[in-house]
């Protein structure tokens, strides 16, 4: 059956490969692209969703801007993994994708009401702004809404402090919100997606297909490897957005585990953290659940099957 999805994004070098699978796989459909402030100023990463649209030529997908900070912090970026651009390395297309003239919180709201109840899936692989955001203006999409599967987070590891993910840090309030809304949500955190390694094997595949977006994703690759490495010590880069949409294609490409997740606000040393309790008995309410084993070849065809698809 054919997913229908939001994808809220701030490309950045995987969320732009989440663009590509989700445009390249006939198993989604791709109502809107809204995109907020995470890896790069909302300014940027607007620019690069737009770029990432034209060369695949996605034209068909309204793109919305949403929100350009965070509901309570300043704004933070990863420029030490995305560099200023938030897609440095290749060179990007200039748009000719227009924009919508809507807000992505609006546009959000809008297609989630306008879509048959429990049939548009929120897909954030951002900070969580835009989503909080939808929520408080109109609260009866958590009600219409199929369910929420974000890239954010980590059971046991962290990435931008020793226990919280870039995703969920920059705005902990917004993923508390998203996080407690009685929806469900399943967290694809970095306990999964470092299972999702773009290694020499890989990128010699993605070579193989020769055109121009697998030239493009070849080259995200390599600047994103670099700068891994050289940030974090990975030999080859996690990309992590992706996985949502793997899931959303095929959820056997992983594992999952119901399990209570909540969101700490106020520890000096653990703001930002995705508490998550595998105490048992699981409640039997419970509306969470976390990705945990990565079926790692399955997952990397879909990627190739959509480049070539995309052609």
């Amino acid at each position: 059956m054919v997913r229908k999805i939001i994808l809220d994004c701030d490309p950045g070098h995987d969320d732009a490969i989440a663009m590509i699978l989700a445009h390249g796989n006939p198993e989604i459909e791709l109502l809107a692209v809204t995109t907020v402030v995470g890896n790069q100023t909302l300014e940027k990463v607007t620019y690069n969703a737009r770029s990432v649209s034209t060369m695949i030529k996605m034209i068909d997908v309204p793109i919305a801007a949403g929100c350009e900070r965070p509901l309570v912090k300043e704004i933070e970026v990863a420029e030490s993994i995305h560099g200023d651009s938030g897609l440095d390395g290749p060179e990007l297309p200039k748009p000719v994708v227009e924009m919508c003239d809507k807000h992505a919180v609006d546009l959000i709201i809008e297609t989630v009401m306008n879509e048959p109840a429990g049939t548009v899936t929120l897909c954030p692989t951002g900070g969580l702004t835009n989503i909080a955001m939808a929520i408080r203006k109109e609260p009866k999409i958590i009600d219409r809404v199929q369910e929420v599967v974000l890239m954010g987070g980590g059971y046991h590891t962290g990435n931008w402090s020793a226990v919280a993910e870039f995703n969920i840090i920059i705005d902990p309030e917004a993923a508390h919100i998203v996080f407690n809304a009685p929806w469900k949500v399943t967290m694809v955190g970095l306990d999964l997606t470092h299972q999702a390694l773009a290694t020499p094997e890989v990128r010699d595949k993605i070579k193989e297909i020769d055109t121009i977006p697998a030239k493009f994703v070849d080259e995200l690759l390599e600047f994103f490897g670099i700068m891994y490495k050289k940030s974090q010590g990975f030999d080859s880069p996690p990309v992590h957005d992706p996985c949502t949409i793997a899931y959303l294609i095929d959820p056997t490409v992983m594992t999952t585990k119901s399990v209570p997740v909540d969101i700490e606000l106020y520890g000096s040393l653990t703001k930002g953290m995705t508490v998550t309790d595998f105490r048992y008995p699981i409640p039997e309410n419970c509306h969470t659940q976390v990705a945990v084993d990565l079926d790692h070849e399955k997952f990397w065809k879909m990627i190739f099957d959509a480049l070539k698809n995309i052609g």
